[in-house]
This record gives C-alpha cells, structure tokens and sequence, in this order.
C-alpha cells in the first residue's frame, strides 16, 4: 500500500469510522489493587456527580439541591471549561468510596432524616417528590465515563443510556414502576441503593505498551442497577433482597412524624479482556436510539440534495451558456442594440441597495458565524471534541467566535465600501455589537430565570464577567483591526456602470415576486438538514450523544452548496423578469431556512418533548432564537455571497455596451 492510499484511508476512517472519535492525548488511567498501588497506577476509583436533568424540564439543578450525600472536600472536583459552566455542568466529588477489584455488598453513605415538625425538611421532601415526579436523572462519572443503566428493547437488543432516575411513581407508565409486585397506585418510591458493576480490561499489551497483571487493569464500563429499599433497622445488617421498597410520602409530613432515607451502594468488579479500552464507549453509542435509522437516513438525504443540486447546476448553467452566448453574438447593427432579459438591467443590477449599513453588518456576522461553523466541525472530525471531552465542543466555539471578529470586520467594512457608505464608526461599531449583543442579551435574560430557579445552568457572575471580557477585550478589538484593513482596500469595482436613473421594473407575476421566491427557497437547504436536526435537538435537550460530526460535517458542505445554488437559480430568474433588487432578497432567501428551523423546532417541542412549565417554555424558546438567530445570519451570508459572485461573473462575461 502506498503512503498517498494510507493517507487517503485514515480521511475517510475518520469521517465515517464510529469507533474513530477519541480524543487525542486523552492517555487512560491505570488501576490496581490497593496492596499493589504503584506510581503508575492508583487503587482509587472517584466517583464524581454531576448535575441532574430531565425531558420534562429545560430547568436542570445541581446534585446538593435534592438533599442528597455529599462531601465536605470539594478540593477533588475537576476544573470545569467555559463549555461545561455555559451548559449547566456541575461535576462535584462525591463520598462514595471505592477501591479497585474490592467487591462491596452493601455500605452506607449517609443518613437523612427528615422532622415533620420542621419547615425547612418539609420542603426538602417536597423537592426530592417533584424531582421524582418529574424524572430527573443522575448522572455520575467514573474514570471520566458516565454511568449507563441498560435494558432490553425491542428485538431484543441492549440499550445502555446515561445517567439513572432519582425514583419513580408506581401506576405511571412515563416514569416506569420500581416494584414489580404488590405496588399500590400513585405511590412514590425514591432509589437510596445502586449497584454498581464496573467492568475492567486487564492483563493484555495495548496500544500504549503497558502490560497489567492480575492485581491491574483499566476501567471499561460502569453500569448501574438503581433500587429503592426500607432499611428497617436504618442500616445494611440485613439481606437487602428480601427487604421491601421505600415508600416516598406522598404529601408533607405531620408535626409528630418522621421519615428516614438510607443511602447505601454496592460493588462488583468484573474482567472482561474482549473490550479494548480505546473502544469502551461503543456499548454507549452503538446502543443510542435510532442509529440504524440515521445511517440509513443520513445517506438518503444526500443522495437525493446531492442530485436536486446537480440538476439545478445543470439546467442553470445550460440556460446561461445560451444567454451568453446569444447575447454576444453580433450579427448585424440592429442586433446589437436589442437587449432583452437580465442583460436588460446591466445599468442597475448594482445600485446600493437600500438599508446597506444593515446589511453589511449581516454578512460580516454571517461570515463570523461561517468561519466559527467550518472549523469547530474540521476540529470535531479529527476527534478533538469528542463526547469523552466535556464541554469542548461549546468552548472551542465561543473561543473561535471571539476569535474571527477580525474577518467580520474586514467584511462588514469591503461590502459597506462597495455601496459607497461614509460612516464607517458607526459601520465598526454595529458589526462587533449587533449580533453579539443580541445573542448576549436574550442569554442574559434566561440565566435570569435560572437564577431565580436556583438551577445548575445559571451562568455564575464571574463567568458572566469573563464572557464580557472576552467580547469587549477581544473580539470588539479584532473586529475594529479587521474594519481598519477592509476601509483602507479600495472599494469593488463591478464589471458594469450603473446608471444615474433608476429603470422602473415592470409588474412582476405571482412566482417572480419577493415573497414567495423567499418562501421557496428555503426549503430545499432545510430538507437537507432536517434529519440531522433531530438527533442535534435530541442530544441538547434529550440528553442523548451526538457523535457522528463526520456526516455532520458532509451535510454542512452540502447545506452550503444547497444554499447558494437555489438562491442563485431563484436570483437569475428574477433578473430575467427585470427585477434588479437582488441584494437583500439573495440574503433573505436562504436566510429563510431559519424560519424553518424554528417551525421544526416548535414541532419538536410539542411532540417530543413533555415540557408543561412556563419557566422551561420560555427557556427553551429562547435558546431556540438564539440558534434560529446565527443560522439565518449563516444561510443568509452563504446564499448573498454565492449571488454576489454569480452576478458578477456572469455581467463580467457578457459585452455591455
């Protein structure tokens, strides 16, 4: 095999290998037993906790909201990123205990009691039973992999998903029965046990030359089996199979009553040496939902925008081969002066359109938003923002977004120059405040409701503070260096003059008109999202793993190419109307994409999703505006550009006199 071929093959093993995405340099852990811990390997297994969240609400809460166990040492918690601290992670230590291939049966964490007599432990009771009405889930982290529960579906296959739920209401189908038999209706029982199984690779040479005995291994997977058990006693002395569920109460407690919860844990250490260690998260994302499905869907839908746009390239560039070449054919002098078409409005295809400022500032946005788009999803296909790496694929995006403030600048000022603009502070100044501020003003006033909610995903002061300064500091500076560059460039020359009377544009039929010419021309670049979007939007507020930024990558190369070839078909077929007013309508007509994008979004949120809470509706509503916002700004620069480009070639071409 030649190096080119090997070359060749780790870019397509890349894009398409499932098991391809680790993230590089992440090195793995070495455990043994505690008799044996050397300085290569620890006996300590950590158990971290992390915050916990449902499909019912939008609203997520730390892990000491519920009044559950924790620890006095928060030295141990690890450094959380900007992308963890923006998407409401909170990974704190925790006072579970574990040791390498030591099996546990049954060991105590902690103890809650809870007086009827007092208000405050009456409303802690009344969080942990809303917590469990809602189905909020766990999730925990051990040796940086999250805790799976795993069940048989249909077919009986294996579907392993991350995190447990906090209890669960017997006779309620949505959040499943904890107690098989002999349950009464309507009754809440909460899970103070879990069984943990961890499951270790030992004893074979890996990629990274180490060789473990039998006392050493890596960690593989860990799996939880959550239960509710009445400690009768308050302690493990009994079998914990033969003791009965806890029940919950179900309404608060009376001055002279008392309710105590016992949380306790269980461990078993399993070997299994089939399973490398570079491929432990497979069980996970192998078993997610719908896999089969999105393959098979993936590859439909591009075949079908790959063909719909090679027709349209087609027939758009047969027809203007014909004007071009029937235009500058000159047969005889009375030929010559006949002008009839889109070589009809030579004169004014480029007259500065209306609200130009605006619009400049758009397309630098948009071109920000591009730059920030195309290289987080390079750097997510090389396996650098893998889901073994928290919070890496928001950090790298905000950071990229500071970033290329330079390139929105330089943008914003070449485009304004063109439409002959003198104002160019107040050009600089919209570029780096409109889009930022409009985004950094509907976040602002969320994490004001999460504030109130006393929820995880608050953004604290400090961070809010930094994430001003990163925008003041940085990207406000760079886009003033690139505006600097862009007004000093002499502004673009276009192929033809334009004349000093506007021409009057003749009365144009249903089709050729603005809006429905809009309205269409998002539908073909949002056909070529769509299924995507629904494994995106799963992951955002399902708590499902996205992981095939590959064909994510694919689908972005080819809502590019859908953008700009519907809306240049839809451009020249206007100015074949004589309808010159191409500027603004080549931005909103891939721009519309968007719109469909929040009408799918509120098809989501209605179908998929059991919000009922305003709090959670105007949070999820306003982070849909947000993404609804940056993808029109991204479309509508993408289908601009591309009409820019294909009117100035094809006026470029054709003789004017």
């Amino acid at each position: 095999m030649t190096k080119r071929s090997t070359i060749i093959g780790l870019i397509f093993a890349n894009f398409f290998c499932v098991q391809c995405f680790y993230l590089p340099g992440l090195a793995p852990v070495n455990y043994c037993k505690k008799d044996d811990e050397q300085p290569t390997c620890k006996s300590e297994v950590k158990l971290f906790v992390n915050r916990l969240n449902t499909e019912e609400s939008v609203i997520p809460y730390e892990y000491n909201y519920f009044d559950f166990c924790v620890t006095d040492d928060d030295s141990k918690a690890p450094v959380e990123n900007l992308g963890q601290v923006v998407f409401g992670e909170r990974i704190r230590a925790s006072p579970y205990n574990i040791e390498f291939m030591k099996n546990v049966t049954c060991t105590e964490v902690c103890k809650k009691t809870y007086d009827g007599s007092k208000k405050d432990d009456n409303m802690r009771l009344a969080t942990l039973r809303k917590g469990i009405s809602l189905n909020y889930k766990h999730h925990w982290i051990v040796d940086n992999m999250p805790l799976t529960t795993c069940f048989y579906r249909e077919e009986s296959r294996l579907y392993c998903s991350p995190g447990f739920p906090m209890g669960c209401k017997s006779g309620n189908k949505k959040l499943g029965s904890c107690v098989p038999e002999n349950e009464e209706p309507d009754t809440y029982y909460i899970y103070n046990h879990v069984d943990l199984t961890i499951t270790y690779h030992s004893g074979v040479k890996e990629d990274w030359g180490v060789k473990f005995g039998s006392n050493g291994g890596r960690i593989i997977s860990v799996k939880v089996v959550p239960r509710s058990i009445n400690y009768r006693d308050g302690s493990c002395n009994n079998p914990i199979n033969n003791l009965p569920p806890l029940r919950f109460p179900d309404k608060p407690l009376g001055n002279n009553e008392k309710f105590e919860i016992t949380y306790t844990y269980s461990v078993t250490f399993i070997q299994n040496n089939s399973v490398k260690w570079s491929s432990r998260w497979d069980y996970i994302l192998e078993a997610m939902p719908y896999t089969k499905i999105q393959w098979f869907s993936i590859l439909n839908s591009l075949v079908i925008v790959l063909f719909l746009s090679g027709m349209v390239a087609m027939i758009l560039l047969r027809t203007l081969y014909k004007d071009i070449a029937r235009y500058n054919q000159i047969d005889n002098g009375e030929d010559a002066q006949e002008e009839f078409g889109w070589k009809l409005v030579h004169g004014d295809v480029f007259r500065p359109p209306r609200k130009g400022m605006l619009l400049s500032v758009l397309l630098g946005s948009g071109i920000q938003v591009f730059c920030m788009a195309l290289v987080t999803l390079a750097f997510a296909c090389l396996g650098f923002l893998s889901p073994a790496n928290r919070g890496a694929l928001m950090t790298c995006s905000m950071v990229l977004y500071v970033l290329l403030g330079s390139p929105a600048g330089y943008v914003s000022a070449r485009i304004y120059k063109s439409f002959g603009g003198e104002k160019w502070k107040s050009n600089v100044l919209l570029t780096s405040m409109l889009a930022p501020g409009i985004v950094f003003g509907l976040f602002f006033i969320m994490n004001l409701v999460l504030w109130a909610k006393g929820s995880s995903a608050a953004i604290p002061f400090s961070t809010l503070v930094g994430l001003l300064a990163l925008w003041w500091l940085v990207s406000v500076p760079l886009t003033f260096v690139g505006a600097f560059v862009g007004f000093r460039k002499r502004a673009i020359e276009h192929p033809v003059r334009t004349n000093q009377i506007p021409r009057l544009i003749p009365d144009q039929s249903v089709y050729t008109q603005p809006l429905p010419g809009i309205v269409m021309g998002g539908v073909l670049p949002f056909g070529c999202i769509f299924i995507q979007l629904f494994f995106i939007l799963n992951s955002i507020w399902s708590s499902q793993m996205y992981y095939m930024f590959g064909f994510l990558f694919l689908v972005f190369i080819i809502l590019v190419i859908t953008c700009a070839e519907t809306t240049v078909l839809l451009c020249y077929f206007h100015l074949c109307a004589e309808d010159y007013h191409w500027w603004w309508r080549s931005y909103l007509t891939s721009g519309f994409t968007s719109i469909y994008l929040f009408l799918y979004c509120c098809h989501y949120f209605s179908t998929k999703l059991q919000i009922e809470d305003a709090a959670s509706a105007f949070l999820y509503f306003g982070y849909t505006l947000i993404m609804v916002f940056m993808f029109n700004l991204l479309t509508g620069t993408i289908g601009f550009f591309a009409c820019f480009w294909f009117i100035r070639k094809i006026y470029s071409v054709v003789k004017v006199d």
